[in-house]
């Protein structure tokens, strides 16, 4: 009987340790226009569902939220990473939250942009840079040709070279000069009577970055909801979360330096 109370007992133990050591994210979804103009995606419930079954797979916890009462300094100490998951327009409320993100990030925090999340705080630099770049608009939905640029990351590594997918192609400005494009839309492929006018026809797609403390990964791919039960692009999803989260690990606020979310940047 003894012996049965101390493994019992044990495992107890072992399953409150390997709880307490699994990293959390937080999963953030809002989509907020004052004049209640933006376009809300219903892919959001599916992106949601997708990360929490791929934090079982890579033993990380999530929370989910689209109150951006979250981001706080204390609050924000709690996560890994953050995942902007089909975020739109304006992220935060006020400064005081803007400044609790970018600080966040500067101690070492990581992000993950998920298809429409570059459409989120159109207009604050920081976050442009942080993210890669910002929206400008996007083609029909149709089928067209994905290219995997970058061979190495985890993200690309089991998606088809050329990678024949139905989504909305997006078009960016602003874009961060450094960061690593891994995939590009084939802008040959697309049909689109006003598409920009950019070198070898392409158009990147997903990217990554390490900038000012943190590290972020981007796709802009996922804006159908059957993309969150595809096979290939969850792992494509899984891969480049996990390549943020292992990139990323205790904060550390003494490198936050920012005390107004709009000062200048280091890249």
């Amino acid at each position: 009987m003894k012996k049965l109370f101390f493994f019992a007992a044990f495992i107890i133990l072992t399953a409150s340790f390997s709880l307490k050591r699994e990293p959390a994210v937080l999963v953030y979804t809002r989509n907020y226009k004052p004049d209640g103009k933006g376009y809300v995606h219903e892919n959001i419930p599916y992106s949601v569902r997708a990360i929490i079954t791929l934090g079982k797979e890579l033993h990380f916890r999530v929370d989910t939220s689209s109150d951006p009462a979250v981001f706080t300094e204390e609050n924000l100490k709690r996560y890994r990473a953050v995942i902007f998951a089909n975020s739109n327009n304006e992220a935060f409320a006020t400064d005081q939250q803007r400044l609790a993100f970018r600080r966040y990030i500067e101690a070492g925090g990581g992000f993950v942009g998920i298809h429409s999340s570059t459409g989120s705080e159109r207009s604050w630099k920081w976050f442009i840079n942080m993210q890669g770049a910002t929206f400008l608009r996007h083609a029909v939905y149709q089928k067209y040709t994905v290219r995997v640029i970058d061979k190495n990351h985890p993200a690309t590594k089991q998606v088809p070279e050329k990678w024949e997918k139905e989504d909305e192609c997006y078009y960016f400005r602003q874009f961060n000069p450094a960061i690593k494009v891994l995939m590009v839309a084939d802008l040959r492929t697309v049909q689109d009577p006003d598409k920009p006018d950019v070198f070898c026809d392409v158009s990147p797609a997903v990217w990554c970055n390490k900038f000012d403390g943190g590290r972020q990964w981007y796709t802009a791919l996922g804006h159908n909801p059957s993309d969150y039960s595809d096979p290939v692009y969850l792992n494509h999803l899984k891969r480049g979360i996990e390549w943020v989260l292992k990139g990323s690990g205790s904060l550390d606020y003494s490198k936050a330096y920012a005390e107004s979310p709009y000062d200048e940047f280091r890249y």
